[in-house]
């Protein structure tokens, strides 16, 4: 067909500036791998195909790409861009090729859609070679496009290769391109030499080659050159994290929710809020959590894999693959594990641990608590110092707190144990056998009051 469309991700660099056993591409932004982004913004293309070039057909890189379903081509050497694409020649099934490096995160499919059409700067003919450009704050290490007197683009000029004057050029390369899959490109391709600082073939020289040749050549300048910053060394990585960070941010607001601090908010691109939910400042809301509307988060809190509901309270906590149920309190400086779940209007206050717990409607569990493997149930007040000790050294054992109950200060409740609906247990007892409903229970030793006895080293007198 006309419009079929192959992505070739060049994917197969070894990052060295970055400084790590982790392959460049595989660096998260925002909790997502710099590669998932670019795959994400290829597949939004609806491409016929994705080509993926790695250096390892059995390394971490290339599952990941596999798991998008895209095909494989390996460049077992480095020998640069143009060598790289190569390597996919006997891959392409479609009659038309975008090349996007690797790790270019904020890239998004939105950005890539015009560009793809592959049609000439005059807007008539398709090309047979288009470059995506771009005016950046600084040029960098960017490759700088060279134009003719008439305008039109000549050839691309690495950055180690360019001259004195060259390098004040401001329109640079972005690294993505759309080519005509047709012979002349792999004979180029084929052709290429290495007379340049890195001694690799580059892609840019099918610029000069293809102009040569005759061929309709453009260049497509994009206004906003964030989007294709490359990841090169760790400040690059920390600058794509707040832009896609502020990016994030500054779509939720424009969707009704307050965040006070966009600089000092943290939100994962896979969260959903809904209107009218409150980001305080110090806020991290990770993988995939949902946050109800009319809830408040923050400040300070760090909330992963979570279900919020609507019209909570989190302040100062952390939250980790946990459910919190309608209008319930949490905070400060609670801790919910995976598997808890709270709510609704359940109050968990000040250094409260609760993991693998259901805590039911309208409980209370104020301060200096740990719930684990526990079965709370409606309208019970836990009082300070209160464990549930679910661990006897080799299994985990469950403990039941039924509607109602009360358990005193310090109370220390060995699992597996039931504790009744009503029933009171005292504070300061350690409770090893079930309490039946409507009773109360006494589990510690008696006090015992003895007078002050005589040093026996003082005189006695009558």
């Amino acid at each position: 067909m006309a419009d079929e469309l192959t992505v070739v991700v060049l994917a197969a660099g070894k990052g060295t500036r970055m400084k790590s056993r982790t392959p460049k591409i595989l660096h998260p932004v925002c909790g997502t791998a710099i590669l998932t982004w670019v795959l994400r913004a290829a597949r939004a293309l609806d491409p016929a195909q994705v080509i993926v070039v790695v250096d390892d057909r059995d390394g971490p890189v290339s599952q990941l790409a596999t798991s998008f379903g895209a095909d494989i081509a390996v460049q077992s050497e480095p020998l640069g861009t143009g060598h790289a694409l190569l390597q996919a020649k006997d891959l392409v099934c479609s009659n038309r090729l975008l090349i996007i490096p690797g790790d270019l995160p904020l890239l998004e499919g939105s950005t890539l859609l015009p560009l793809v059409d592959g049609r000439a700067e005059s807007g008539a003919e398709p090309c047979d070679l288009t470059v995506v450009t771009m005016r950046p704050h600084s040029p960098g290490s960017y490759g700088r496009i060279v134009r003719d007197v008439d305008g039109k683009i000549d050839h691309i000029v690495e950055a180690r290769d360019a001259s004195l004057n060259e390098q004040t050029i401001d329109e640079v390369n972005s690294g993505v391109y759309v080519f005509r899959h047709e012979a002349l490109l792999w004979r180029e391709l084929e052709s290429l030499a290495v007379d340049n600082a890195q001694c690799e073939y580059y892609i840019t020289d099918l610029v000069a080659g293809y102009r040569r040749r005759g061929r309709a050549v453009s260049a497509v300048q994009v206004g906003d050159a964030t989007a294709f910053l490359g990841i090169n060394s760790r400040a690059d990585l920390a600058r794509a994290c707040d832009r896609m960070y502020r990016r994030t941010a500054d779509r939720w607001m424009e969707a009704g929710v307050t965040i006070q601090s966009p600089a000092t908010t943290f939100i994962e691109p896979d969260v959903v809020l809904e209107p009218d939910t409150t980001i305080l400042p110090g806020v991290h809301l990770l993988g995939a959590t949902t946050i109800g509307s009319g809830s408040v988060i923050g400040p300070d809190v760090w909330a992963a894999d979570a279900r919020i509901e609507t019209d909570c309270e989190v302040r100062y906590s952390v939250v980790e693959q946990a459910r919190i149920r309608l209008g319930s309190r949490i905070g400060p400086y609670a801790h919910l594990r995976p598997g808890a779940d709270v709510g609704p209007n359940v109050r968990i206050g000040n250094f409260v641990e609760v993991k693998a717990s259901r805590v039911g409607d309208g409980a209370k569990v104020g301060h200096l608590t740990y719930l684990g493997d526990a079965e709370v149930g409606q309208r019970v007040n836990i009082g300070a110092g209160t464990i549930t000790c679910n661990y006897d050294g080799k299994s985990k054992h469950r403990t039941v707190i039924e509607d109602e109950a009360f358990i005193g200060s310090n109370a220390s409740l060995i699992a597996p144990v039931t504790i009744g609906r009503g029933s009171l247990v005292a504070g300061g007892s350690t409770i090893t056998d079930d309490v039946p409903e409507g009773t109360r229970a006494f589990g510690r030793a008696r006090q015992v009051i003895k007078p002050e006895q005589p040093d026996p080293g003082e005189e006695q007198t009558s």
